[in-house]
């Protein structure tokens, strides 16, 4: 951060829990802002996640077909879900997500939603996709060598159909618009500057 510039950071005096459900929580913090106004702020409080962009040994890509109610239709994109407790718990003293928490996370998220599994992982990126609403944390990670081994388990409000394509038809779809999910557009763009 550039040392001119002026101080933005907002403090939080108080915070709290205004509404909880599954998934996430709307939190509410009373802040003081750098001019000494004070004002409340809602944001999504949610845990730490996993994108996980499975590439089989042929160079296809397992991707999901998944109904997503916010937007009233089926999204195609690839496995994802939130990291467990047991995950958060492996993490640095930071608070920060260790590589083998992320990979272990992606290897359960990735059997569960797909029914597959991977010889290796290896981290993409670490984003966070929406930080003026939510303070949602999306670890990408490559998954090489993706076989159908694993038996699904869908969670009870997951309606997912599981396909494979070429990979070119994904980086096709990415790029003339047609794919829609944020996650699956950024571990694709990811792949490319790393590994293309």
């Amino acid at each position: 951060m550039d040392d001119s510039a002026p101080d933005l950071a907002w403090e939080t005096l108080d915070t709290d829990i205004d509404y909880r459900c599954p998934g996430f929580d709307v939190r509410r913090d009373e802040v003081r802002f750098p001019d000494g106004e004070t004002d409340g702020f809602h944001y999504v409080d949610e845990p730490p996640a996993v994108v996980v962009l499975p590439l089989t040994p042929d160079g296809d890509i397992v991707v999901i077909d998944e109904w997503r109610q916010a937007v009233g239709r089926v999204n195609r994109g690839i496995p994802a879900g939130t990291m467990e407790p047991e995950d958060e718990r492996a993490g640095n003293a930071e608070g920060g997500a260790t590589d083998d928490a992320i990979e272990r996370a992606a290897a359960r998220e990735l059997a569960e939603e797909t029914g597959y599994e991977a010889d290796a992982f290896e981290r993409l990126t670490t984003v966070e996709p929406t930080n003026g609403m939510a303070n949602a944390v999306h670890h990408h990670v490559l998954a090489t060598g993706c076989e159908p081994t694993a038996e699904r388990e869908l969670d009870h409000n997951e309606s997912i159909a599981v396909e494979t394509m070429p990979y070119d038809d994904l980086l096709a779809a990415v790029v003339d618009d047609e794919l829609r999910d944020g996650r699956a557009v950024t571990a694709v763009l990811w792949y490319e500057l790393l590994h293309r």
